[in-house]
């Protein structure tokens, strides 16, 4: 039997809540399939951050490094000032374990409303692969004469060939293993930003052409890729991109696919710990009332088993969400209109895991 050590953080408002379902439909796989799997649960977030004062701490970075993966609900409390959180647990814990890749499917379902006129799940379902490290959001930058008419400010979008490699190089790979279209479409700006988008052009097509010449190449500016998402989104298959740019495209395609409600993500070190989580926010307006749409987080823990190699388990949670969307028991994806409870939408997948 497989044992794997899984970190649990359920973090704030209905967090805790989803992440049980996500964590009963586990369970229900890991019967199937004889995994087991050691969960450890930690408190961290907003109510231990307003008692102690801390968000993250050093120690127990170290002892997330030595788990299988990290599972996450939610981060963001209404007490505690936007940013805080955020900052102190979900990018230190990204930085921290070098978890490089963010890891994007955007997959309709069926019953499940999109926006887009007469596309189904048939035309929507491709992943993005959004490089998560480097970019813009490594701070780099300042300000200058703060409050004057003058003032000054930078932000320095900051990138390395051996970053750009190992995205892209993921992304090929993920292609290759995807086996759908084999077409990996770079999305930059490369017409304005002439050299970050030089560098991820060349690497792009130098890693290709030497390594993967059976991956179609493909490239979009940011802004036409934005348009084609919306007019033809089964154009695409595998999208690679840099980290402000994968930030806007991801919740586009999280939209696209049905809303916030059945997006999950994850935050990949293919050699290291990787942490899942549903994309939505923590929504405490609906915390202990059992009214929030788990299904996201269910699907992060598919990505878990995927991402631990258990590709037949993680398949398995996949065709479990995807029968009960088609079964019609669930009316909506928002929180409170579902036609049942948080826990009961647990209950169902479980039960249809095969």
């Amino acid at each position: 039997m497989k044992t794997f050590d899984i970190a649990l953080i359920g973090g704030d408002g209905t967090g805790p809540e989803v992440l049980n379902e996500g964590v009963k439909v586990l369970d229900a796989v890991n019967a199937k399939y004889g995994l087991k799997m050691n969960y450890t649960r930690y408190d961290f977030g907003g109510e231990r951050y307003m008692r102690t004062g801390e968000t993250l701490p050093d120690s127990a970075i170290e002892e997330l490094r030595h788990c299988s993966a990290v599972y996450l609900g939610a981060i963001g409390h209404p007490d505690v000032k936007p940013g805080i959180l955020e900052t102190g647990i979900l990018l230190k814990l990204r930085f921290a374990l070098d978890q490089y890749i963010n890891l994007r499917p955007v997959k309709l379902y069926p019953n499940v409303a999109t926006p887009l006129r007469d596309k189904g799940p048939e035309q929507i379902d491709f992943v993005v692969v959004r490089e998560n490290t480097g970019g813009i959001y490594t701070g780099i930058g300042g300000a200058a004469m703060v409050d004057t008419p003058n003032e000054i400010a930078t932000q320095v979008m900051v990138y390395s060939r051996p970053v750009v490699e190992r995205c892209v190089r993921y992304a090929y790979e993920y292609a290759r293993k995807r086996n759908r279209k084999k077409l990996l479409t770079l999305v930059h700006k490369s017409n304005v930003l002439t050299y970050a988008g030089d560098l991820w052009v060349r690497t792009h097509r130098e890693v290709g052409d030497a390594d993967y010449p059976d991956i179609k190449q493909d490239y979009n500016h940011v802004d036409a890729c934005t348009m084609w998402m919306v007019k033809s989104p089964e154009y695409y298959d595998v999208i690679v991109t840099e980290n402000l740019f994968g930030d806007i495209i991801t919740d586009l395609g999280a939209m696209i696919q049905g809303g916030m409600g059945i997006a999950a993500g994850g935050n990949i070190n293919p050699a290291g710990v990787s942490m899942f989580e549903p994309i939505g926010g923590s929504a405490p307006k609906y915390t202990g009332k059992n009214l929030i749409n788990p299904l996201a987080a269910i699907c992060a823990g598919g990505m878990l088993l995927e991402t631990l190699g258990e590709n037949a388990a993680a398949n398995a949670v996949d065709a479990a969400v995807h029968d009960v969307l088609a079964s019609g028991k669930i009316t909506s994806l928002s929180a409170g209109r579902m036609g049942m409870g948080t826990t009961e939408i647990g209950d169902l997948v479980a039960s249809l895991v095969a």
